[in-house]
């Protein structure tokens, strides 16, 4: 690694903390570029780079991530939502849907008696969503590409 590519990286993670601070706030790219003291499209570039999805999914599985916390605390799906900086909550219940596989409502009325009885950092470490990771309720691709016809 060059000194150029270490340097990009500091400044990467800086805008990637502030995402992970100010997650509740209305932030764009543009805004999230200037910290990064980069052009959004190079720093859109840069980011999805070297964390493997870009600013705003980024941000925005932060903020399920926070959502999660407060529905299993029991806070109503819209305070949740806007809770986090979410202004629709028919985007913020289609992205959780998409990252969890299942409902906000759905997930706010499950029991979570596993998670709350693990301490905090475990808890967010294995409650995190996850872009990439298959869903629980979300059909495999696969196994109906496998399926055969009815005869």
């Amino acid at each position: 690694m060059t000194t150029h590519d270490l340097a990009s990286l500091v400044h990467l993670r800086r805008a990637r903390d502030l995402i992970d601070r100010e997650y509740a706030r209305p932030l764009d790219v543009p805004t999230m570029a200037r910290h990064a003291l980069m052009s959004p499209a190079h720093f859109s570039r840069q980011f999805r780079a070297a964390y493997g999805e870009t600013p705003y999914s980024y941000l925005m599985t932060r903020r399920i991530e926070r959502a999660m916390a407060l529905l299993r605390a029991g806070v109503s799906v819209t305070d949740a939502c806007m809770a986090v900086g979410c202004t629709s909550l028919g985007s913020f219940s289609s992205r959780f849907t998409e990252l969890l596989g299942e409902t906000p409502s759905a997930y706010r009325a499950r029991e979570h008696h596993a998670v709350t009885s693990m301490p905090p950092c475990v808890a967010k470490l294995h409650t995190r969503p996850t872009r990439n990771a298959p869903t629980r309720n979300a059909p495999s691709r696969f196994r109906e590409a496998r399926r055969e016809p009815a005869a």
